[in-house]
């Protein structure tokens, strides 16, 4: 596909001999609506190098390099150069390139030889697996779908919350009030009764807190008992896990939790006392962030046993060392933010350059409409049911659209889970917001399913026309405005992967294939596509494939399927 943006600046770089190809790239802009063009190219920045008024400059700009193939027209807008693209030209260009590419359009080769890891999900053993995961788990796997399109070499990990004093408590509840069969039966709902119990009986008994403390202590020393009921609760947890994530299509490559890090903290910590970075406050090891404008970090506690700090600075350092990452992501809630900034500033501290690579991409939190989540009061909305609850109402709506669809149980997954996900990357991943089901299950407007539903009409075109598609096609006959309206928005594909990779937000490829999605539809309802005119019917229909492989590409990247047939 011929860059535009890139031919355009080096047309431009000729006659702007002060500025690089690559800062003049980074001026052009694609004007709000195609009447003002296809590219624009602001000049008030050159009015100090050429001490002229910034619209004489684009006038001249525009007088001068009119007469060019790859242009029908170039005029200026007051201090704008307005640049029109050939439309035969740009539709060949475009069409050509997802034709030939198909599934791989949109990906480049450009992290090719980086690795890049992605941490995500990363729930806690033994308590559920509720919607406030969602987040971490889709917005994960979609910044991991995202490098790997893009050529990096990308690992996923789930870094299980599989170590820590709330084991010990955990202990403490199972000897005192556990059943071994009911745990087999139902783990989750029943470890997270033991862990409610826990903290009521904690309430009128506080000794039950030291208890647990113990237990975990126990835990790190190595304790037979201790080990053996934690393995039990990581097994049956992983169990009840690994049914959610299949239902979301999600693997990792490793999911090496807290635990795995237990026998590579002493090292760490030695490190840190050789360059004397520990220092004593009430018993426990801090490093001191104070000139850095954080509270203290702290490191180990009194009695000996570590923090989540402690942890995460021993995992980065076993990543750098093991894997040798390019970059190093962290899909974690913005409440742990300056957990982040802290630990981030410790490996800073220990003299490793690399903790630069070490990103935080936080994302807001979600509550319930009747408050906040709490695992501890067991007010939580298990993710398992969101998912079943969004397939069953997705099988019902199918069922009266379409009742002799064949595989409807496949296509209402695909279609019911797609909504939860989509839903999700919807909106900027900074912001709170609160769960839903009316929301959530709502099909219509800019949702998943509208998108999916488009893709499915696309394909159904493509069916009845019965055409093979190649690339001997009259691109002069996609001149109507519609046509040439989803040629530019599908030529932006690429750049969109790339600014959401770049910008850790899936929201921006969300928003991207639901404008493909409605300039699609625009086209179909406004240009006929099955017409006598055989050239034309072909060149429509290209283009109704360039949009239909572009949703597609688009909707794996949020990780949601894209039906044939619904």
């Amino acid at each position: 596909m011929i860059d535009f943006k890139r031919e355009i600046a080096k047309i431009l770089s000729q006659r702007i001999e002060e500025l690089t190809k690559d800062e003049i790239i980074e001026m052009i802009e694609i004007p709000p609506n195609s009447q003002m063009g296809d590219f624009a190219f602001p000049c008030f920045k050159l009015a100090k190098i050429f001490r002229k008024a910034p619209n004489m400059i684009a006038q001249e700009i525009a007088e001068d390099i009119k007469e060019n193939d790859l242009f029908e027209k170039v005029e200026n807008v007051a201090a704008y150069v307005n640049f029109f693209i050939d439309k035969v030209t740009f539709a060949k260009s475009v069409i050509g390139e997802v034709l030939t590419k198909k599934d791989t359009f949109g990906s480049s080769n450009i992290g090719e030889g980086k690795k890049v890891i992605v941490e995500f999900s990363s729930p806690n053993i033994a308590k559920p697996f509720h919607i406030g995961h969602i987040r971490s788990t889709v917005i994960g796997n979609s910044i991991y779908k995202l490098y790997d399109f893009l050529g990096y070499d990308t690992i996923t990990i789930n870094h299980l919350g599989d170590y820590g004093t709330q084991f010990g408590k955990l202990i403490v509840a199972y000897k005192n009030w556990g059943d071994e069969k009911e745990v087999e039966e139902n783990p989750i709902p029943t470890l997270l009764k033991l862990y409610i119990r826990f903290h009521e009986e904690a309430e009128k008994n506080p000794e039950l807190e030291d208890e647990g403390r113990m237990w975990f202590k126990k835990l790190e020393d190595g304790d037979e008992e201790a080990k053996r009921l934690w393995q039990w609760f990581r097994e049956v947890s992983l169990k009840e896990f690994n049914r959610v994530y299949n239902m979301l299509n999600i693997s990792f490559d490793s999911y090496a939790g807290e635990s795995f890090y237990s026998d590579k903290m002493p090292r760490v910590l030695k490190m840190m006392e050789e360059k004397n970075m520990l220092k004593k406050s009430k018993g426990a090891d801090i490093v001191d962030l104070e000139e850095y404008g954080m509270p203290p970090a702290l490191i180990r506690k009194s009695d000996g046993s570590t923090l989540y700090i402690t942890r995460d600075i021993t995992a980065a350092i076993y990543r750098k060392e093991h894997y040798d990452f390019y970059k190093n992501i962290y899909v974690v809630a913005s409440q742990q933010n300056l957990h982040f900034q802290q630990w981030f500033k410790v490996v800073e501290l220990m003299g490793y350059e690399w903790a630069k690579d070490c990103i935080h991409v936080p994302f807001g939190l979600v509550s319930l409409e009747e408050g906040t989540m709490s695992t501890r009061k067991g007010r939580v909305v298990f993710l398992e049911d969101v998912l079943k609850k969004a397939v069953e109402k997705t099988k019902e709506i199918i069922g009266e659209k379409n009742a002799n669809l064949e595989n409807i149980d496949e296509t209402a997954k695909q279609v019911g889970i797609g909504a939860v996900v989509f839903q999700e990357l919807s909106n900027n991943r900074i912001k709170d917001y609160t769960f839903s089901w009316d929301r959530t299950l709502n099909f219509d407007g800019e949702t998943g399913p509208y998108v999916q539903y488009t893709h499915a009409r696309a394909c159904s075109v493509l069916r009845k026309a019965q055409v093979t598609i190649d690339e001997n096609v009259d691109y002069g006959l996609l001149s109507n405005e519609d046509a040439m309206d989803l040629v530019r928005l599908i030529q932006m594909f690429p750049a969109t992967v790339e600014e959401a990779a770049r910008k850790y937000e899936p929201s921006i490829v969300t928003r991207y294939i639901v404008d493909v999605a409605q300039a699609f539809n625009r086209f179909y309802h406004n240009s006929p596509i099955i017409v006598e005119d055989k050239e034309l019917q072909k060149a429509r229909l290209a283009l109704v494939y360039a949009a239909k492989q572009t949703i597609k590409n688009g909707l794996g990247l949020l990780g949601i399927a894209a039906p044939e047939r619904m």
